[in-house]
Formats: C-alpha cells, structure tokens, sequence
C-alpha cells in the first residue's frame, strides 16, 4: 500500500496528539494525587500538632502526678520512720519493764538468806529452814550412812564441782551438809564437851551463827584423809579448789585472814558463781565486802 506524505503527516499528527493527550491525562493524575497527598500530609499534620499538644499536657500532668506522688512518698517514709522510732522506743520500754517484772520474780523467788553473812557476830533465826534440800548421793559422800543434805538448786554445782575435780585425779568428798538449828547446838556441845569452850568456840558456831544452817554450805574430805579432815588444807584436794571453786560459785568462807574462826579449808559456800567469780578476781573474800554490795548479787545466785 502506497502512503501518502499527506497521510504520513495525519498520522504523526495523530500520534502527537494521542501523547500531549496521555501526557495531559497523567499530569492531571499526577496533579490528582499530589493534591490528594498534599492534603493527607495536612491532615497528618494537623493530627500530630493535636496529638503533640495532648501528648504534652498528658507529660505535664503526669509530672506533676509524679511529683506529688514523691512528695506523698517521702511523707509517708519520713512518717514511718517516726512511727518506728516510737514503736522501737514503745518496745524497749515494754521490753525493760517485762526485763524488771521477771527480775523482781526471779529475786522474790530466791531466799535472801543465803547471801547473808552469819558467823559469831550474825545471828540466824532458830527458825529458819531451808525451803528444799535433797541428799546428798552416796557417791558424793564419805560415811554416806550418814545422810547429808543440801540445797536442791545447789546441789547441781556441787555435783559439777565434785565430778570435774574427780576427772583430774582429785577425790572430794562430802563430811558436812545442812545442819538444822539444834543439831549444830548438839556439835556445839559435844565439842565443848571434847575440848573446852575456849577452843571450839574457835572452830564451831554456836546455833543460829553457822552458814550450814543455810544448806548452802559443805565441808569437804578425801577419802584419805576421811574424819581427819583438818589436815585438809595441806592436800592437793584444797589446792584445787583454790584454783577452782569459784568456777561452781563455792567460796572458802573463813580462810587465813579470817577474824571469825581458825583457818577452816574445808569449809565452803555456795555464793553463786557471778559473785565467787568477783571475788576471786579481786582478790577478796566473802566477809570482806559490804552486805549491800552482796545484796547486788541475790538475783544472779543460781545462773549458769
């Protein structure tokens, strides 16, 4: 087929025409959708600058929030601890007045007898009986036939005394315990009676004035040496207990120095082993300090 220039020049001015017209139609597409989007990216941003705003009161009230919580907080914590100091000062005032009431029971329930001086000048009621005594077990004694008595909350310092000596070769045994009122009158006499007022006045109480009434009190031996006990002070058996009767809470009660009696080594008391234990650090005897610093003691007689 034979084309024409005119046809030529009407199809290429179709042509052109078709591309200005797609042209036009997708720049209007175009212009369309920047329209379109330009008013999202308003919108968008209209939402965000009101959210923005929103988002920051929000911030700022919860800041604030924030700071009166805190502000509530350490109130409440500076409140606490007000309230713990006055329960804590509550508690040691409770604590210490419990402590004081279970201390006043605990004295009220010891015999303060047993912490008082008695010997020549100090006299003891002819009444006065120790509250429980137990006998001494044959073990323990020598001529156990021969019962011999002693404080019930004694005797286990006395039985601990006895045993530990025993472990380390030392053989003690018991020769005296308690002694009523009228049975230390009847020693009395028949020592009187064996060598003369003058000289057992020396070595035996009258009644009422010797601390075997209390029941707190022994008089050891050794088997040894059995009734010939004043030789006491010359064994290994003192020795030791002058190393370590205060350990039990046992004091020598007329040593050496003594103005009440002679010189008696086998004669101890009970004292308590705080007290025993004062006394042997410094160096002193039981007679030798005032009764109202031994009366400081009463409440700790029978602690462990």
């Amino acid at each position: 087929m034979h084309c024409t220039p005119s046809f030529l020049y009407a199809l290429l001015g179709l042509s052109i025409l078709l591309a200005v017209g797609s042209l036009a139609y997708r720049n209007f597409r175009l212009e369309e959708e920047r329209s379109r989007l330009e008013t999202e990216l308003s919108t968008m941003r209209e939402e965000y600058a009101s959210t923005s705003v929103h988002l920051l009161a929000d911030i700022d009230t919860l800041g604030q929030l924030l700071a009166t919580t805190t502000k509530e907080r350490d109130n409440l914590e500076e409140n606490l601890e007000e309230e713990q100091i006055l329960i804590d000062l509550m508690r040691s005032q409770v604590e210490s007045v419990v402590g004081a009431v279970d201390t006043l029971k605990k004295i009220n329930g010891i015999d303060r007898e047993l912490l008082q001086k008695y010997s020549r000048v100090y006299f003891l009621n002819e009444n006065y009986v120790p509250k429980d005594v137990v006998v001494i077990p044959d073990d323990y004694a020598y001529e156990p036939e021969n019962k011999k008595p002693i404080l019930d909350e004694v005797w286990p310092f006395l039985k601990q005394l006895i045993d530990d000596a025993a472990k380390e070769g030392i053989d003690l045994r018991v020769i005296s315990g308690y002694r009523s009122f009228g049975t230390q009158g009847l020693l009395k006499s028949t020592y009187i009676v064996s060598y003369g007022n003058r000289y057992a006045s020396q070595f035996s109480a009258d009644q009422g004035y010797s601390e075997h009434q209390l029941g707190s009190t022994v008089d050891f031996t050794t088997l040894e040496l059995g009734a010939n006990f004043t030789a006491f002070g010359k064994t290994e058996a003192y020795r030791w207990l002058t190393d370590h009767a205060y350990e039990y809470g046992f004091v020598a009660s007329y040593p050496k120095t003594n103005t009440y009696y002679i010189f008696e080594p086998w004669h101890w008391r009970f004292v308590g082993k705080k007290l025993a234990q004062e006394l042997y650090a410094n160096n002193k005897y039981f007679y030798d300090i005032p009764q109202r610093d031994i009366d400081t003691y009463i409440g700790f007689l029978f602690d462990n």
